[in-house]
């Protein structure tokens, strides 16, 4: 049987309060899936990247050994983490994981969560989580070698989501990185699905988690309806 294929960030398996088990019925994927008559893979992480989604594809034996081979489309929902603001290098944020002794790297994670929104709330975030080139070019690796493998399969990428985030004071980099996915797709032949509408109309109406970041359920049901007409227009299944 063939399936859908999704790589994203957290906003694939969080909902308003806490993220539900991963086929939770009213997260978007699943929503598709229903709509679609397709199950769904699910490949994600917390503050996903572009970057992440390229080693998904490369280094997860089961992405490109069994989700990929049977996927009758790819799904890309990941591009926004990279367009939030950072205090410091992402190579700085994530080596904090890595400090040795334990109560060192609390420390060190606690002061960083503490000090971080301050800092760009002072600076203006002057550094994104990944540069728009990398993100642009990780996509293309991505995009790149599936093609390789699967010429004629659909690949749809999604848009930016906007937040109003507390830990992310600043949202400056988020309208140049919705006309870059748009340039992209464009340039790349992806199927654009643009989610700025229904996410933007999340946010003004209160339909988010208070974390100012992950959708409302009626934000996915509204994202899960875009991404299956997508599909459909590309006569997919």
């Amino acid at each position: 049987m063939t399936h859908l294929l999704v790589i994203g960030d957290s906003l694939t398996f969080h909902g308003p309060d806490r993220a539900p088990p991963p086929r939770g019925p009213r997260l978007w994927p699943s929503i598709v899936a229903a709509q679609t008559g397709l199950p769904v893979d699910v490949v994600a992480g917390v503050g996903w990247t572009a970057r992440d989604a390229w080693w998904a594809l490369t280094r997860d034996p089961m992405v490109w050994g069994e989700y990929l081979p049977r996927a009758e489309a790819l799904v890309l929902a990941v591009g926004g983490m990279d367009a939030l603001p950072a205090a410091v290098p992402t190579y700085l944020r994530q080596g904090i994981a890595y400090i040795r002794p334990g109560w060192v790297r609390r420390k060190v994670r606690g002061l960083y969560l503490e000090l971080s929104p301050r800092v760009m709330a002072i600076t203006g975030g002057p550094l994104r989580q990944l540069p728009q080139a990398a993100t642009d070019h990780y996509l293309s690796r991505l995009v790149q070698a599936v093609r390789t493998w699967y010429p004629e399969l659909p690949i749809l990428l999604l848009t930016p989501s906007p937040h109003s985030a507390e830990a992310y004071p600043t949202d400056r980099f988020h309208a140049g990185a919705h006309a870059a996915a748009r340039a992209w797709a464009a340039t790349h032949d992806v199927i654009l699905v643009d989610i700025e509408e229904p996410t933007q109309r999340g946010l003004d109406n209160g339909w988010v988690n208070p974390d100012g970041m992950h959708w409302g359920w009626q934000t996915h049901a509204e994202v899960a309806g875009m991404v299956a007409e997508a599909l459909q227009r590309a006569s997919v299944p």
